[in-house]
């Protein structure tokens, strides 16, 4: 008895560890497959918002309310909050609209030398991509709705040309990215726009120096399409695009960069002969990094070896703004 007893409770035993095992062997894979598929998903969706470059769209905003403070000792804390958050989806709707209109338009090859494309790399469908960016217009439409309650009738016509070039820049049958004036559409949206547009939010009021702080945002964010240009010239010009590095060539563009990093510099001494309060010259600090950017566009041979000259010309862009922002509330 003691030992049928102890065979029994051996048998018993196993069983219920077999069928714990069997419940775990299922339950667990799931889950941890469960955790994969949203890691990777979320991934997908980082990779199609180009995160690396999302700074590009608020850094002129913190700018822009950093010199309302300078000049107006005011800041409207919840218009600039709003301002912030509108910028940045109106940027991550382009895009990611830009992500599958390329992939539609067969601009994202195999030959492509930048950072894979999640449409194009199969990752998300260019389905959920559109949507996801009619998801970000919309949001920052409903936003742009507030600002225009604090801000009136120039808001209403700036926000209403930010999101419908948003849309154009990839979209319809012109794109403006296939165009040489991709640059010229980043100056006066992510540049004079978002810091005078933050400005007049702040202080109902548009300054010259409030367009001199923009451009000098504008022209170091325009930079950074034309490093993106640059290295996709010659797959660019094969599917029938005429930017403004194809249009002008590597010689030309080489200079056309170099005056984009080189004037925001010059800028400067307007711009501080203009504040009653702040500094300017902090953003100086941010000079010899733009040195070292113009002497690599220029030594760097064509390839993916501009993909990091790309992302630091971003940093860049943000360098200078804090720095400039920066100097601007201390003062």
């Amino acid at each position: 008895m003691p030992e049928l007893s102890s065979g029994t409770e051996v048998t018993a035993s196993r069983s219920v560890s077999t069928a714990r095992s069997a419940q775990l062997g299922v339950s667990r894979p799931s889950r941890a497959g469960a955790a994969v598929f949203l890691r990777s998903q979320a991934s997908s969706w980082v990779m199609a918002a180009r995160s690396q470059t999302v700074g590009l769209s608020t850094t002129p905003v913190i700018v822009g309310a950093a010199l309302s403070w300078a000049v107006e000792r005011d800041v409207n804390l919840s218009a600039v909050v709003a301002a912030f958050f509108g910028s940045l989806l109106i940027q991550v709707g382009t895009n990611l609209h830009n992500d599958a209109a390329d992939y539609k338009r067969g601009g994202d090859g195999p030959d492509r030398l930048g950072a894979p494309r999640a449409t194009a790399s199969g990752l998300l469908s260019a389905a959920a991509v559109t949507h996801g960016a009619a998801a970000c217009f919309t949001a920052a439409a409903a936003i742009g709705a507030y600002l225009v309650w604090l801000g009136g009738w120039p808001i209403a016509l700036l926000g209403a040309a930010s999101l419908l070039s948003g849309w154009a820049y990839t979209g319809g049958s012109h794109p403006i990215a296939y165009t040489p004036l991709g640059e010229a559409f980043v100056v006066a949206f992510f540049g004079v726009g978002a810091v005078g547009g933050t400005y007049w939010l702040c202080t109902g009021a548009i300054t010259l120096v409030a367009v001199e702080v923009g451009l000098a945002i504008g022209l170091l964010t325009a930079a950074v399409l034309l490093v993106n240009n640059h290295r996709d010239a010659e797959a660019d010009y094969r599917v029938g695009r005429t930017t403004l590095a194809i249009v002008c060539g590597p010689v030309l563009t080489r200079c056309i960069y170099a005056g984009l990093l080189v004037v925001p510099f010059c800028l400067l001494a307007g711009i501080a002969s203009a504040l009653p309060h702040g500094h300017a010259w902090p953003a100086l600090l941010a000079s010899p990094m733009a040195a070292v950017l113009v002497y690599r566009f220029s030594a760097e041979p064509p390839g993916p070896g501009f993909n990091r000259i790309l992302v630091q010309t971003a940093r860049l862009q943000h360098l200078f703004g804090l720095l400039l922002a920066a100097g601007l509330m201390l003062g």
